[in-house]
């Protein structure tokens, strides 16, 4: 029973790759989210965050982000694009290889 649990356990942690130490109800923030985003006012007579700065600051970091996932995106097709020629080239080489065994 204990190594069915440590099992279950492994594959949790593992949602987002092997080094992530997540847990699998994390979930990233997209920019949307953070421009959506809103602070209840502060009470009369206490003090707080001016909510002009406070969005203008959120407005800022969903920018980051929108450039950071279009930046995530662009790699991974670029990464995609490149498995994609080395299988290529991995499967030309082997017919090239067994045309050459049979000829001998």
């Amino acid at each position: 029973m204990r190594v069915f649990l440590r099992r279950v356990r492994r594959r949790q942690r593992s949602v987002h790759g092997p080094t992530s130490y997540r847990s699998a109800a994390y979930h990233p923030l997209r920019p949307w989210q953070v421009r959506e985003r809103r602070f209840r006012p502060t009470p009369l007579g206490r003090r707080g965050f001016d909510p002009r700065e406070v969005t203008e600051f959120l407005d800022r970091v969903a920018g980051d982000l929108a450039i950071v996932y279009d930046a995530l995106a662009q790699s991974r097709r670029e990464t995609e694009r490149i498995k994609d020629a080395l299988r290529r080239w991995q499967s030309e080489q082997a017919r090239a290889r067994n045309e050459r065994s049979y000829d001998r």
